[in-house]
């Protein structure tokens, strides 16, 4: 038990540390175009990082979520509508499996 706690408020520090030091470093608005750039596109890319593996490994077979992935890539291009990129992913990895099992 004793362990239990000692690891979640060493996780809280760390958590709070890694949210606390920007904030208490950083305290004049950042000049660095690189910077600022490199800044924007955290979310994006932490996002896709977490994302398309799941979309590739959470499919019986591995082809039919790398299909399913092109295809929602090509319909958010066309419509970017994303019901239409949900459903068409879920209709080609439906499909695959279908056929191939």
């Amino acid at each position: 038990m004793h362990r239990n706690l000692l690891y979640i408020l060493i996780a809280f520090v760390t958590v709070y540390a890694v949210r606390v030091l920007p904030l208490t470093l950083i305290r004049k608005p950042i000049q660095s175009r690189f910077v600022r750039s490199f800044l924007r596109y955290v979310p994006y890319v932490t996002l896709a990082v977490m994302t398309f593996p799941a979309i590739v490994e959470a499919t019986a077979i591995p082809a039919a979520g790398i299909a399913a992935l092109a295809v929602g890539i090509a319909v958010a291009l066309w419509k970017g509508n994303l019901l239409a990129v949900s459903g068409a992913c879920c209709a080609v990895v439906f499909l695959i499996e279908l056929l191939v099992q």
